[in-house]
């Protein structure tokens, strides 16, 4: 049966400390490089899916006259009815009492 030693745990202490400080140096050697990349894909991924909504707004607004005077007179009446809401009820201040 074999007995822990002084000097292997020494030796198992400085291959912690030097694997430690290994990763370390090599994370702020590519850590830019990948954080870099990252956004790169990230920039690609957020271009690609505007230039989806680009394209789907024009073809909505490549419709006809007639869609677009029905869509505005559907919007007029829409802010008409929240103008009308808005003015029922009435302001009650509550106080607080002590």
């Amino acid at each position: 049966m074999n007995t822990a030693s002084f000097t292997g745990f020494l030796s198992t202490i400085l291959w912690i400390v030097l694997i430690y400080y290994a990763l370390k140096f090599l994370f702020r050697l590519f850590a830019p490089i990948l954080f870099k990349v990252a956004v790169q894909k990230a920039e690609k991924s957020f271009n690609e899916k505007s230039r989806q909504f680009y394209e789907q707004q024009n073809q909505y607004s490549g419709s006809t006259e007639s869609n677009h005077k029905t869509a505005q007179s559907k919007s007029e009446i829409n802010i008409n009815d929240l103008r009308e809401k808005k003015k029922i009820g009435e302001y009650i201040d509550f106080e607080e009492i002590k």
